[in-house]
């Protein structure tokens, strides 16, 4: 094992000691709030694998939306979503960019799929550091089989109707919900996983302002076996902010432009993805014109 490993290895470590996320996730626990015990180690964490350069653009349009956020408005950050490490990234530089750590952390609420509590004790300990609500997402619920699976079933709904009220509760109470619109981590081998899921629409027709979140650079690169076995390096990482944008007229100026399509949900989800794509893009041509001795 190289030292970047081994180091990475020690933060996983002393997180896991520490951790107290709940490994079976229940109706009366998706709501939970981040540890800052853990949170410090994971900010060295990412700071370790940054690379000079690193940061983030348009904290005006982060500020702002907090801004809304404090009036009482509901709003959302829709993330793209590349690593286990994306929510850590974009809650240290966000910290970092504002230098207002409290403001910035007691704002941000994560939607969560349960598999990252349940699944992996090293993921449920990164994301323990960050108030979250939990859902069972729909991906897995339409894997069950409606006759095998019948409890299981109830259990999804029983933990997803918990997860909603405690949304409910929370979204005007100067929060900033931060959503992968994707659902899942993007994997190269399998392009449906850049797809946004269709349940985002109804995030869009609840909240009032929102703004899309993209993530240059990647430290922990996504394998094919095992989250386990992500791969560890070091780069550049550049976190962009957009601009803030009112949902409902996102989502009106969609729905007209896909008036002949039959899945609207879809329409909108596929929205989302392409103007995350093109923000990447954008920010990926700023992230390479950085002086090629930081690159190496």
């Amino acid at each position: 094992m190289d030292t970047l490993s081994t180091a990475f290895g020690d933060h996983i470590k002393r997180a896991l000691k520490v951790s107290k996320v709940p490994t079976v996730i229940t109706e009366d626990n998706v709501y939970q709030e981040g540890d800052s015990n853990i949170l410090s180690i994971i900010d060295e964490m990412v700071e370790s694998l940054a690379l000079p350069g690193s940061g983030l653009d348009g904290y005006e349009n982060l500020e702002e939306l907090l801004q809304k956020a404090k009036s009482g408005k509901a709003c959302l950050l829709l993330v793209e979503h590349y690593s286990n490490l994306d929510l850590s990234i974009f809650s240290f530089y966000a910290r970092k960019a504002g230098n207002r750590d409290k403001d910035i952390n007691d704002a941000l609420i994560a939607i969560a799929g349960m598999k990252l509590n349940e699944d992996n004790p090293i993921v449920a300990a990164f994301t323990g550091a960050y108030t979250k609500i939990v859902i069972y997402p729909s991906r897995s619920i339409q894997e069950l089989d409606p006759e095998k699976d019948k409890e299981e079933i109830l259990r999804a709904n029983a933990i997803n109707h918990a997860a909603m009220k405690a949304l409910i509760r929370c979204k005007y109470k100067g929060k900033l919900v931060l959503v992968f619109p994707s659902g899942t981590r993007y994997r190269p081998w399998e392009p449906s996983s850049k797809k946004g899921v269709r349940e985002i629409d109804s995030y869009i027709r609840s909240f009032e302002y929102m703004c899309f979140v993209t993530i240059n650079g990647e430290v922990l690169h996504v394998q094919k076996t095992d989250m386990l076995n992500d791969v560890v390096s070091k780069d550049i990482i550049r976190v962009t902010v957009g601009p803030v944008v009112n949902c409902k007229e996102f989502r009106g100026k969609v729905l007209m432009e896909a008036e002949s399509k039959e899945d609207k949900k879809q329409a909108v989800a596929d929205a989302i993805m392409d103007v995350l794509e093109k923000m990447h893009a954008a920010a990926e041509t700023e992230r390479l014109k950085l002086p090629s001795d930081i690159n190496n």
